[in-house]
């Protein structure tokens, strides 16, 4: 009985609030359980002393040789052994689930006022789905560890990929992926035959928020009948404007249309509220979102749009971490950043075609209620058109050669500007990072500076002593920030949704799903590289793989945050703050080992030296990982504890073409100095400059044990919407 259900749901939070959680707090160590290190000084790939591009090495990104082949093409002496892989596949009942017809936008399509939660329950019954159990499939004997042929045929036939096989990097993740949904789908959050597909990527953001938010804005405006926006934190504020002013301009133009149709926005968030308790799919009312601390429009200033707004959370800890938007169903973007104002580098992926029917079928599942009204574009798929942004050619992208003048000041954000193409937008953000008569920066290093301030630290400068010198950060054009990436066309390549659902209680069991056997599956087998960015790094499963890679002669590189959000990882069962995990790794591997992990802490463009992220100054926020600098994996989840084991997360897999994988490779060099200045003492893995003092502000090595008391705060703070983690 549902009053029944209440019951129970509301007496389980109360037994992991008062029970489990002072339980593990008590239990919690002061520098977390070591790491097993398996020392293997003999036969072994020797890490040179320059570490690599982000496409070839371990090590920070450095500017490509653009003579050098292909990575495919690489040579067999830069690449090591595989491990021994899992002696399992999935089973026929996935198989034939991959390569069904039948979806949940399928099923809303017929149905339009089907909840989707209701039309996952038909498509599991209807595909049998419980009743798949995995099958073993044992690696061969001297097979070098390398999953069998039909392992990766099988893997390839769970994909709608177009006129292109993946890469076997791409088909040994994307099958460790389905592994993991075997016999439990719901994992995966997305129809199984929409998991694997394609489709193109015009555009990638490494910048501030204003920068991703204005794209968002681009997209909205030029919306012909839907919007879906998610993101886990919304926040009244300069960002959260430019959607608004964006929403009320659509508004606008669809009245001067006249058809009298109304476009259909969809807005989800997580914001505590003690409504989840009974219903984690909160529908929020006008008069609270339209209220301050939200500050959507209200519906009379919107009159032209369907605007809904759902509040989602799963208590306790089954965050609803998503990050991603959908328009027309032709257009989809992934980012890191949430909806508010901050210091942090984000990154954002722009993509079109096939994939978008994924993103679109994983958002109906993420909304699980009815939606009133309906989405329009339910009976008009990505797949039955080609990608809008290369259908016409590059010609079209184009705009007049000569720069746009860029506005006066670098709130720029906050400006009615909206770009017509990706071309002009990237030319636009570029002017601001270019000196010029209308420009008051004097510099490049200057304007690099007040880009990065933007709506938050207006006055902000580094300190001499931790203050790049443009005659070293800026050599040369090559080397200037680029924010926006916009890539070259090309035919769609093949993509993935690895993604997670919500796991509301404290355990730490929620640990098999699509996104972090993707993420294992990297680091079991890539034969060159890893490439990690994310603001916190502490889950328990990656880091003894992080250690065999190491120790097998793969190079692992991490950028990571110093001191993000520390005293919300050093909550009970988070995992521990940034600091103590650089250490413990570092201690953990042999010598050998350790000439192969390259970690480093962000350092800001601008910058010579990290700043912790409590300063609110210069921190990181990207979540990405680059396998043999061509197999990627990028969206909403860091590599902590709580995207590892609680929060709902979308992540894009990606086998990237080889000019996309030189861009990124360049756009991570060009917008950090984090190559330059944030490497640590691969002895211990702390952070010291160049007369010996750690970085100011940091937490340390050892935390203390009773220092998780100062998350509890963070945490309450956060419940209630005013800050945290």
């Amino acid at each position: 009985m549902p009053v029944t259900d209440d019951v129970r749901t509301v007496a389980g939070v109360f037994y992991q609030a008062f029970v489990t959680f002072p339980y593990h707090a008590y239990m919690t160590p002061r520098s977390g359980s070591n790491l097993s290190s398996k020392p293997r000084d003999t036969n072994m790939h020797t890490a040179s002393a320059e570490p690599g591009h982000l496409a070839r090495g371990g090590g920070a990104p450095s500017r490509p040789n653009n003579h050098a082949k292909d990575t495919d093409e690489a040579s067999a002496k830069d690449r090591v052994p595989s491990p021994p892989l899992r002696d399992e596949t999935f089973s026929d009942q996935v198989l034939a689930m991959c390569t069904s017809a039948e979806t949940v936008s399928s099923l809303l399509a017929q149905e339009p006022g089907l909840a989707p939660k209701e039309a996952w329950k038909r498509l599991c019954v209807s595909e049998g789905a419980a009743r798949g159990q995995p099958s073993t499939s044992t690696v061969p004997e001297g097979s070098g560890g390398t999953l069998p042929a039909d392992s990766l045929d099988r893997a390839a036939m769970c994909g709608r990929w177009g006129s292109q096989r993946p890469s076997d990097l791409f088909l040994k993740m994307y099958h460790d992926a389905l592994v993991s949904i075997d016999g439990h789908p719901e994992r995966g959050m997305v129809s199984p035959s929409l998991m694997g597909s394609s489709g193109v990527l015009p555009l990638t953001i490494i910048s501030t928020i204003p920068d991703i938010v204005r794209h968002m804005a681009n997209l909205i405006v030029a919306a012909n009948r839907e919007v879906f926006l998610a993101t886990n934190f919304w926040q009244n504020s300069v960002a959260s404007k430019v959607i608004t002013d964006a929403l009320k301009e659509l508004s606008r133009r669809v009245g001067e249309r006249g058809s009298g149709e109304k476009v259909v926005v969809k807005i989800m968030y997580d914001r505590g509220s003690i409504r989840q308790l009974v219903d984690p799919h909160a529908v929020v009312s006008e008069k609270d979102y339209a209220g301050g601390a939200v500050g959507l429009p209200a519906a009379a200033e919107v009159p032209n749009l369907e605007l809904e707004v759902m509040n989602y959370h799963s208590p306790i800890l089954g965050t609803f971490h998503s990050k991603f938007m959908i328009v027309d169903r032709r257009a989809a973007v992934l980012q890191s950043n949430n909806i508010q104002d901050n210091d942090n580098l984000e990154m954002l992926v722009h993509l079109e075609g096939p994939v978008v029917d994924a993103v679109y079928d994983m958002a109906l599942l993420s909304w699980s209620k009815a939606l009133s009204p309906p989405l329009p574009t339910r009976d008009s798929p990505a797949a039955s058109e080609d990608a809008p942004c290369f259908r016409a050619g590059p010609e079209t992208m184009s705009e007049p050669a000569a720069p746009p003048t860029p506005p006066s000041g670098e709130a720029d954000a906050g400006g009615p500007v909206y770009d017509a193409t990706i071309d002009a937008e990237a030319r636009r953000v570029q002017a601001l990072l270019t000196p010029s008569p209308s420009n008051p920066s004097k510099t490049h290093l200057d304007a690099v500076t007040r880009h990065l301030n933007h709506t938050t630290n207006p006055d902000f400068r580094p300190e001499p002593r931790q203050a790049a010198a443009s005659t070293t950060a800026v050599a040369a054009p090559e080397d200037d920030m680029t924010p926006l990436l916009a890539h070259a066309p090309h035919d769609p390549f093949p993509m993935a949704l690895v993604c997670r659902p919500p796991h509301g209680p404290p355990d730490n069991s929620s640990d098999s799903n699509p996104q972090n056997a993707a993420w294992l599956a990297a680091l079991r087998y890539a034969t060159e590289s890893v490439f990690i960015q994310s603001p916190t790094l502490n889950a328990e499963p990656l880091l003894p793989a992080i250690v065999e890679a190491c120790e097998r002669g793969v190079d692992v590189t991490c950028f990571i945050c110093l001191g993000y959000n520390d005293i919300g990882e050093l909550l009970p069962k988070q995992g521990g703050h940034n600091e103590m995990i650089a250490h413990r790794l570092h201690t953990a591997l042999s010598p050998t080992g350790r000439e192969r992990l390259h970690y480093h802490w962000y350092v800001g463009r601008d910058c010579a030296a990290p700043l912790t992220q409590s300063r609110r100054l210069r921190s990181c926020h990207i979540k990405l990982l680059v396998a043999d600098g061509r197999v990627a994996v990028v969206g909403s989840g860091n590599q902590d504890t709580q995207s590892w084991m609680h929060s709902q997360e979308v992540n894009a897999l990606l086998d990237l073409p080889p000019h996309v994988a030189r861009d990124w490779a360049e756009g991570l060099r060009r917008n950090q100095n984090t190559h330059l200045y944030g490497a640590l003492d691969p002895v211990d893995g702390v952070w010291r400059d160049k007369d010996g003092n750690e970085a100011d502000e940091a937490t340390g090595v050892d935390p203390g044990r009773f220092s998780w008391g100062k998350g509890i705060v963070a945490a309450l703070k956060r419940v209630k919407g005013t800050g945290g983690f």
